[in-house]
Formats: C-alpha cells, structure tokens, sequence
C-alpha cells in the first residue's frame, strides 16, 4: 500500500472510529442527523424563511422618524453619523442630506406596532409577529453581507444555516429534501446576483445543501426520467451503480462516494413526491384570495409562498424564499412601492395560512434582508425621488410562530434609525443562535470538525434572545 492510500485509509478508520462511539453513546440515526435528539425542548419543527436579498429600507417598512420629516432636505448631523461605515458610493458626496420617507405610518393590532401604509396586509398579522428593529451586521456590501446572513461568515465556504440544520437534525420526511431554496422569478428578480453558496453546504457533506426548486413543470433539474426509460429500469440502473460505488469506496476509502449514493436515492423518491408536493391545483379559492392574484403565476413570490406551506406541512425542514430587488440607491421611493407590492399579501396570507391549519405554532417564520438603508440621500434629492446607500448599524426584521411573542417590539433607534438607541439589539450571530433554539439545539454544541478544529454555525459568538421567545 502506497503513502496516499494508507493516508486515506486512516483518515477513514478515524471517523469510522469516531462515528461508531457517537451512535453507541446516542442512538444515532442518519434520518435523525447527528444529534439523534434535540438538546432541548424545540418549540419549531421546521424554518420557512422569507429572504429580501438586497436591504430593504427600514424609512418605507418599519421605521416612523417625524424627526427626519422636519429635517428634510437638511444636513444630516455629523454627530448621528460619527464613525460609521459608509460605502463609497455615497461617501464622497459634497452633502448628505435627509431623506425622509413620503410614507404614512399607522398603529395596528392590539399591541399597537407602527407599520407604513406600504405594508397593509403585514399591518393585520402584527399581534402574531415579534419585529426586531435593531438587527446589526458586520458586512456593508451585498456579497459579504448575504453570506453572512446565510453563513455566519463573511468569506465563502462554510455551511449554511439550512445546512446545519439539516446535518443537526436530519429529515421528517425521507421522500422529500430537508433543505428546498426557491427564488422569485419575473421583473422582480433583478437586481443582485444570488450564489450557490447561500444555501450550500459548505465543509458538511454535499447532502446537506439545499435543494433549489424552478418555476414550471419541471421544479427539479434532471429529476425526471429520460425519455423511454420505466422506474423499473432507473431502480435496476441505481442498484448497479451502488454496487459499482462500493467498490469503489474499497479501493479509496471516499466518504463522498456515500453523498453521491444518498443523493441518487433522493432523486430516486422525490421523482414521486415532488410532483405532488407542488401542485396547488386543488387548494381552495379562500386559500388562493390569502395570497394574493399572483399566486397563480408559476415562480411568483406568492407562489412561492404557497409551495411553501405545502412543503412544510410534508415536513420539510428548513424553506427558504429569496425575493430580490430591494437595493434602493436609487428610485429609493418607487422601488420600495414596488417591492413591498411584492410580497407583502403573501407574508402575511403565509401566516394566516398556517395558523387556521394550526402550523403556525410550531412553524418559525422569519422576514428580512442582509442589512437596511441610509437616512440620507445616495445622490440628488429631489421633491419625489431619492436613493439610500447600505446601511448596517441597525435594520428592521419580523419573526412569527414557533416559540415567537407575537405583538412584540424589540430594541429602538435614534431620531434618524442611524444607530441602535438601546440596549436590546441582535447581531447575525445572535440571529443564528436564536433560530438554532427554538429548533431545540444548543448553538455552542452543533459542530462539525474541519481544518483541525470544531466549527460550529455562530463561530465563537452568539446569544439566544430570549425577549421575543414566547
């Protein structure tokens, strides 16, 4: 035996070692993933996250400042921007001035919560929603940004949160992908570019990255049989192809070969439930008017979000939607009109489909985006049009279900939503922590040793938040 293959066959011998001590100390089942059993009481079963790649303005969505209305056109004060990053986009303009939102805001809900006039149907489902308004983040362009969000790193190359969750916990159904990614599609998928990487998997083995679901009747590339071949023929094809597969993994001892084996068997299955699964066909007409007119429109967001509910009550653990187009620099007002228009009946009839079908409750719901918007103009202000740059000391994001207070406000601003003005806030790293307990895991004992240490979703940081938690 050479150097290279006793190296190999070590390193095999090791996580064999090491895999069979764990399944003796915790039952372990791959369909359970590798915690076998939650560390704690999980209070959501499943993530259906509701993604707006590009930083939606918190001025047009959640933010009410009469403070900026009074100062429009005004310098914005050097003493509310201090040291804060600010891209170059914007940074090199002779003035800043503010730029206050065109948009009426009104109290809904017993609790109360402020929400712009953008934003109607959001506006009826406030009671059951915890609005975190002082979310922070670490990167101020959209490429870092997102992958943090996604990641809990700015650089490329480590898991993302779905597929954390699905080697943490494994599947509820075996027919269907733990991890399905769906992006809206049309004139509202402008903007910036989405990668792979979002929901990848990063160091964990390629089974564990998402699933992307397409617009149209063929939802899963390459799912389908060719033409002219039965089942029958594509089961006797995979039965040789496992054999074929261990021999190979005798010779070179690859534990991807194991992936390749476990994702053909997936496709195998979903061939059955896929179809199924996204057929919206016999839902009701009540179910339709929740989410809106597009809901018919394949690859809509409203689509998208009644797939989703679909997918979730078939167990599907972790559901992600990205919706583009809201990087604001320019045409801030219009652009947000638009987008808002978007998606705002489609939340909101999510959670109100869910709850009347009693899923809700152990469903987490999150809405948001990678950072939020400047209080001052990105180029010429005008009397009916502006832009917002990348801001990301402080933005606004919802979360529903699953173990939320519902009709709670978390952390407030300053006068221009500029800085955080308390000291409740939640960082990314929080955000991951927080979504990783209400799915019933410890953040600090999820991890997965690469490069010769323990990686772990949320780093070295992270604090459950405990104030939105019902």
């Amino acid at each position: 035996m050479d150097r290279r293959k006793f190296m190999k066959l070590s390193t095999a011998l090791s996580a064999a070692q090491a895999l069979n001590l764990y399944a003796k100390e915790n039952s372990f089942d791959p369909s359970k993933g590798i915690l076998g059993k939650t560390h704690h009481k999980a209070k959501a079963k499943r993530v259906i996250y509701l993604y707006m790649a590009g930083g939606p303005s918190q001025y047009e969505t959640f933010e009410n400042k009469p403070v900026m209305t009074k100062m429009h056109g005004k310098e914005m004060p050097k003493s509310v921007i201090g040291k804060t990053r600010i891209t170059g986009m914007s940074g090199n303009q002779a003035s800043l001035p503010v730029a206050a939102s065109p948009f009426k805001f009104s109290k809904h809900g017993e609790c109360g919560m402020e929400v712009s006039e953008l934003l109607p149907h959001t506006a009826k489902i406030v009671d059951d929603i915890a609005l975190v308004k002082t979310m922070h983040t670490d990167a101020i362009n959209h490429g870092p940004a997102n992958t943090f969000m996604q990641t809990g790193s700015q650089i490329a190359g480590r898991p993302s949160i779905g597929a954390w969750l699905n080697y943490g916990l494994g599947t509820d159904n075996p027919d269907l992908p733990p991890f399905v990614v769906m992006k809206s599609a049309g004139k509202s998928n402008a903007g910036q570019p989405l990668f792979a990487r979002l929901w990848g998997n990063g160091f964990l083995p390629s089974e564990y990255q998402g699933v992307t679901f397409r617009p149209g009747d063929d939802p899963v590339l390459f799912l389908n049989n060719p033409g002219g071949m039965a089942n029958t023929s594509r089961r006797s094809v995979l039965n040789t192809i496992q054999k074929l597969e261990q021999l190979k993994k005798n010779r070179t001892f690859d534990p991807q070969i194991d992936s390749r084996l476990a994702q053909y068997e997936m496709a195998y299955r979903m061939q059955g439930s896929v179809p199924e699964a996204v057929n919206i066909s016999n839902e009701s007409e009540e179910t339709y008017k929740l989410y809106g007119k597009d809901v018919h429109k394949s690859g809509s967001f409203a689509n998208n979000c009644l797939m989703a509910r679909r997918l979730a009550e078939r167990g599907v653990k972790f559901i992600q939607l990205y919706h583009k187009g809201w990087d604001g620099h320019f045409g801030c007002p219009g652009q947000m009109k638009a987008r808002c228009k978007d998606v705002d009946q489609a939340s909101a009839g999510l959670i109100m489909d869910l709850k009347q079908r009693g899923l809700l409750e152990d469903t987490l719901v999150i809405w948001g985006g990678e950072f939020g918007r400047t209080a001052f103009s990105q180029g010429k202000l005008t009397e009916t049009n502006y832009g917002r740059d990348h801001h990301p000391s402080c933005f606004p994001m919802w979360f529903a279900g699953g173990g939320i207070k519902g009709g709670t406000v978390l952390g407030e601003t300053d006068d221009f939503a500029y800085n955080i003005a308390s000291k409740d806030k939640m960082h990314v790293h929080d955000f991951h922590a927080t979504i990783m307990h209400l799915l019933g895991i410890n953040h600090e004992r999820l991890t997965f040793r690469f490069q010769g240490r323990n990686f772990r979703l949320t780093d070295v940081h992270g604090h459950v938040e405990k104030k939105i938690l019902a």
